[in-house]
């Protein structure tokens, strides 16, 4: 369970798994539990804490702090530095979509897109925002290229991407 800081299985209680243990939807999407998708994710846990996690377990992890970000210019500027692709990638959502189809995880499992503060790009430009989850869930979803999870941390107003499920 992701309960702070630190990422562990629960305890044993009342309607676990056969293993009497429940695991956090980080934890479960990480062993390939949850599919890699585009999901909401509420945690507290601390960057630091989840990158450790994330590549403990043989993941790339990238890291979006979206909390300054309103407009789809510095969204693309963002993503695609975060992505550690060139800025002149960062010329509209094509170019995005792109870069995520030419990532390479070497030898890591996939990459886990964490995306801190998505709500002010919502709030502020709703159709580039309504773009970027079609960019990334096309791109998470496909057939070929490596496995991509992105998750959307902090609230927000109410859209239509599932929560990151706990594994029972």
């Amino acid at each position: 369970m992701v309960d702070g800081d630190h990422l562990a299985a629960a305890p044993p209680r009342a309607g676990t798994s056969d293993t009497g243990m429940a695991m956090s939807g980080l934890a479960a999407l990480l062993a390939g539990h949850n599919r890699p998708d585009l999901y909401q994710w509420h945690s507290a846990m601390h960057v630091p804490d989840v990158e450790h996690a994330v590549e403990h377990a043989g993941w790339k992890f990238v890291y979006l702090d979206g909390w300054a970000i309103e407009d789809k210019e510095s969204f693309l500027k963002a993503a695609v530095h975060a992505l550690d692709a060139d800025d002149d990638r960062a010329t509209s959502f094509d170019s995005l979509a792109d870069c995520l189809a030419d990532c390479d995880t070497h030898d890591h499992e996939g990459i886990v897109f964490l995306w801190d503060g998505w709500s002010p790009l919502a709030r502020h430009d709703e159709q580039a925002f309504k773009v970027a989850l079609s960019v990334f869930g096309g791109r998470a979803n496909a057939d070929r290229g490596c496995k991509l999870a992105v998750l959307l941390r902090g609230e927000g107003p109410s859209i239509d991407v599932p929560e990151l499920p706990v594994k029972h």
